[in-house]
């Protein structure tokens, strides 16, 4: 039988459904990366969320064939090096899709609503006026909505805040794309109109830094910035900035350019950030839901077959 190993632990019903297809080892990765290293001389797959696969790990792992990444987003994955030696890579495209969009939903309504600040105030004994307009936050039902890049995600995101909370949804995408709850809008103007701007494009060496001061300038001062969809798609010290000069008024976070992030990151003081520890698809349902779909996607790589959802490099 093949050999799978496993750098983040899968779900029991998960790893009895591999150990149908292979011998698995799991050799958790940020609990002992000596001992995961040591194992891929013997992997012909591998399946995980988060460890760069790169052509230092590729030169240890001579027999490999499959890559199956637990996450929508492949950016840890160096697709030329793996292109280049015929190794098939997979993720899981769809079946977060629902979850994180309830998370972006439950964010926006968290940094519009200043809905954390207030939880605090009255854990920590500071709630002794009810008219106290430090808990007064911004509407988000009725107001503009602009999405930067129009994926799966984002469109269930604009189907939530149009139909649940009257909004009017703008997007901005590389392309115009047909039946979406949204109205097709140049950067600049989308950043311009929107009340609520959240940033869904995945991480490429073309997008790196894609929003930065300049953007941040653009945004109306009542807006509220919201990122879940890689911390490096921002200029994070840009963002600081734009919130410590109340350039714009809020963000809602879930990702960062350090992960987990630095416990002195600036960002961590701000009252106006709602920072949340990369979540978007963090239930137990979906987690296992991912997992499973990485697994089939590599066990038919094992059997010679083309996963249904193989990332074209």
């Amino acid at each position: 039988m093949p050999t799978i190993v496993a750098y983040t632990k899968p779900p029991e019903r998960v790893l009895a459904f591999l150990e149908q297809h292979a011998e698995v080892k799991i050799r958790p990765a940020h609990q002992d990366e000596e001992a995961f290293l040591q194992a891929l001389p013997e992997a012909d797959g591998l399946i995980g969320a988060g460890y760069p696969v790169n052509e230092k790990l590729l030169e240890m792992a001579p027999h490999l064939k499959v890559v199956s990444n637990v996450s929508t987003g492949y950016d840890n994955l160096d697709m030329k090096a793996l292109t280049a030696r015929g190794i098939t890579a997979t993720n899981t495209p769809y079946v977060l899709i629902d979850t994180v969009a309830d998370t972006i939903m439950g964010m926006m309504l968290a940094a519009a609503r200043r809905i954390p600040q207030a939880d605090r105030s009255v854990k920590e004994g500071r709630w002794k006026d009810k008219r106290d307009e430090s808990f007064f936050g911004v509407n988000v039902h009725h107001k503009t909505l602009g999405i930067i890049g129009m994926g799966k995600i984002g469109e269930e995101v604009a189907r939530r805040a149009s139909a649940g909370f009257h909004m009017d949804v703008l997007y901005h995408n590389r392309s115009e794309k047909q039946n979406v709850e949204a109205v097709y809008a140049g950067l600049d103007e989308l950043l311009e109109a929107s009340d609520f701007v959240l940033l869904m494009t995945p991480l490429t060496a073309e997008t790196k830094h894609f929003i930065r001061r300049e953007h941040f300038r653009k945004m109306k001062k009542t807006a509220v910035f919201l990122n879940a969809a890689r911390g490096a798609v921002v200029k994070e010290t840009d963002l600081i900035e734009a919130l410590e000069t109340k350039e714009i008024l809020a963000a809602g976070i879930d990702v960062y350019e350090q992960e987990p992030v630095d416990p002195d990151n600036p960002l961590l003081a701000l009252d106006s950030a709602v920072t949340l520890p990369h979540i978007g698809s963090a239930t137990a349902e979906t987690r296992e839901a991912m997992y499973q779909d990485a697994a089939e996607q590599c066990a038919a790589a094992l059997a010679g077959k083309v996963p249904e959802h193989k990332i074209e490099g």
